[in-house]
């Protein structure tokens, strides 16, 4: 039986402390395989929360952090950096054992994770957190934008990717000189505690990185606090509309990354086995557990029914099983909450009449774990239910269209607009229908999102945007200084 290596699991690293819960609750990880116990975490309260506000609040008034030069914080950085190196197994254990991602993918990932913390610490010689700017005639002799951290930034992270993910809150938010709650899932909360680990050895200042784990209630308390500035969020929509209320409510600043029911348009001009291959070999990444995951296949009427029994074919030969296996190639999800939930939704995609071509169950070998079969539907309706809501599983829809400006019209016809791709031989036609298509990302020829450029949403698929310089901006205030003349760092030096 598999446990996770954590030093305090029951307790909760605030103000660069290892310090006891206000109650004595414990959250059961569940391993998504086993369904045996991997980990118990304490339970945060509301009491908690704000303990941990109070901390980061003070340390950013106070402290040291914000004072710093975004040099010297980016020592930090590459510090986790290294530390993440030296755990990355730790990390794949965990990711593995709680969302049910395959082993081998899941230690690719986490030797990558350190490379998001050297990147944001990189910027800190790059990025124009101060730069000249010319004011108009009465407005002083001299301009300045200077970009300045946000504060005290709140980070809710979901169960599905939660490595990366504190990596890509988390290492911007402190290059910018903000500092953080980080607020773990419940289901999954083994790798931000891996994290606090790293923050106490590497010698972060006190108050600068705070974590604990806890249920809804106790993160809405987060999101309410008074002493947040920011708060940063992946999850479904419907969390996305309640925390971006509240912080309406009080004006506070807040970054969104939400759901997704993302189409792939294919061409008429597009192999259609190749597209089977390609699509069916990323729908099973992380048993479909991903916001972005190309779930709506859209093709025209002549071509539909090849197309869907090119993706059962691909989808039927897939070995599921044990993510630590090496024949295996999808693992269980993240819990039975959402193993139901998507068995749940095959049952309305059979009861509404889409054409079940292969899956649409517990596979018949495993008799213990959160698994589920692969499945493709046809004959999809736009308008049905596993049409247009996120499953969050190994779920395809493939849906029909008359011809190509149908099927842009249907691949928009969403509530969503995180991810989509177009598969065509015509780079150019590709670069067109990109251009018309209402997404945050647009991939071609295969599901495609780049971490290192920008992730993010259009639509009720989210706020804002993470990673590469784009991920920095939403930690940062801009100002504007105007002066009556150069200030002596901006004045040019003399020759000697």
């Amino acid at each position: 039986m598999r446990q996770a290596k954590l030093k305090h699991p029951d307790r909760f690293f605030i103000n660069g402390e290892w310090v006891k819960p206000s109650g004595s609750g414990m959250f059961e990880v569940i391993e998504s395989t086993t369904e045996e116990v991997f980990a118990r975490v304490a339970e945060g309260e509301e009491a908690d929360m704000d303990r941990a506000v109070a901390a980061a609040r003070e340390a950013f008034d106070n402290g040291p952090w914000p004072r710093m030069s975004h040099a010297e914080r980016a020592k930090y950085l590459f510090a986790i950096a290294d530390e993440v190196d030296a755990r990355a197994k730790d990390f794949a254990e965990a990711w593995a054992s709680e969302s049910g991602n395959l082993y081998s993918i899941s230690l690719g990932a986490a030797k990558g994770l350190a490379e998001a913390w050297r990147y944001y610490a990189r910027l800190a010689e790059t990025f124009p957190f101060e730069e000249p700017a010319t004011p108009r005639t009465g407005s002083g002799a001299f301009g300045l934008i200077v970009r300045e951290p946000v504060g005290v930034v709140a980070a809710i992270i979901p169960w599905n990717g939660p490595a990366s993910l504190v990596a890509y809150k988390g290492a911007p938010a402190l290059l910018a000189g903000c500092t953080l709650i980080m607020k773990a899932s419940p289901e999954a909360p083994v790798t931000p505690y891996i994290y606090a680990e790293i923050c106490e050895k590497i010698g972060l200042p006190k108050g600068v990185f705070n974590m604990l784990a806890a249920d809804r209630g106790a993160s809405e308390a987060l999101v309410r606090n008074p002493g947040v500035d920011k708060v940063t969020l992946t999850g479904s929509t419907a969390a996305g509309r309640k925390v971006a209320a509240i912080c309406g409510e009080r004006i506070a600043r807040c970054t969104l990354e939400l759901g997704g029911k993302s189409p792939a348009v294919i061409l008429d001009d597009y192999d259609l086995e190749t597209a089977a291959t390609t699509i069916a070999q990323r729908a099973v990444f992380l048993t479909g557990q991903v916001c972005s995951s190309l779930t709506r296949i859209i093709v025209s009427k002549p071509r539909h029914d090849d197309l869907v029994d090119a993706l059962a074919g691909a989808l039927s030969k897939v070995q599921v099983g044990d993510p630590f296996e090496s024949s295996s190639q999808m693992g269980p999800l993240a819990s039975r909450i959402q193993q139901e939930r998507v068995i749940s939704y095959i049952e309305k995609g059979k009861a509404e009449g889409a054409r079940l071509a292969t899956g649409g169950g517990r596979p018949s070998h495993l008799n213990r774990g959160f698994f589920v079969e692969p499945t493709v539907f046809g004959n999809v309706g736009n308008d049905s239910t596993i049409g247009r809501e996120e499953i969050f599983g190994p779920v395809l829809s493939v849906i029909p269209a008359e011809n190509e400006d149908d099927a842009l019209r249907i691949a928009n016809d969403t509530i969503y607009g995180l991810n989509a791709s177009v598969f065509t031989t015509d780079a150019d036609k590709a670069y067109a229908v990109a251009r018309q298509l209402r997404s945050g990302t647009v991939g071609h020829n295969s599901f495609r999102t780049d971490f290192n450029i920008a992730f993010g949403g259009f639509k009720q698929s989210g706020i804002g945007r993470e990673g590469g310089v784009e991920g920095l901006h939403p930690f940062l205030e801009t100002k504007t200084i105007l002066l009556d003349e150069l200030p002596s760092h901006h004045r040019p030096q003399a020759v000697t």
